[in-house]
């Protein structure tokens, strides 16, 4: 009955003995579980962070690279607009000297016809009156030249 008695409490404790042994696994392995789980979600958020961050950084490079094409446009449009208005200034300065030039040519053509026109009126008034001198033998002849 003894025997029995320290069988039945070995029994007892042995069974005790798994049974914390059981219950001490099963908390580790649902530490071990909460301990994955949250390192799981960590990482999760980790990677959805650095996934918003490069996209956040891919936006600012897109912005940033049309806002560069936008102002080279610009400025190239600008310089376009610029090198037009020169030429331009250019063409109706070339078209301004080339009217002044000629009208220079021309006035200087018509003071030249009107200095022939004159020299010959004053030859053939000399020349008349030469005549008419002649003619009532006034003429006087200058040996000097």
């Amino acid at each position: 009955e003894k025997k029995e008695k320290k069988e039945k409490k070995e029994k007892k404790e042995k069974k005790e003995k798994k049974e914390k042994k059981e219950k001490k696994e099963k908390k580790e392995k649902k530490e071990n579980k909460e301990e994955k789980d949250k390192k799981d979600k960590k990482d999760k958020k980790d990677k959805k962070e650095k996934k918003e961050k490069k996209e956040k950084k891919e936006r600012r490079m897109r912005r940033k690279e049309k806002e560069e094409k936008e102002e080279k446009e610009e400025k190239e449009e600008k310089e376009e607009k610029e090198e037009k208005e020169e030429k331009e200034k250019k063409e109706k300065k070339d078209k301004k000297d080339k009217k002044d030039k000629k009208d220079k040519k021309d006035k200087k053509d018509k003071k030249e016809k009107k200095e022939k026109k004159e020299k010959k009126e004053r030859r053939m008034r000399r020349k008349e009156t030469k005549k008419e001198e002649m003619i009532k033998g006034t003429h006087v002849v200058n040996y000097n030249t």
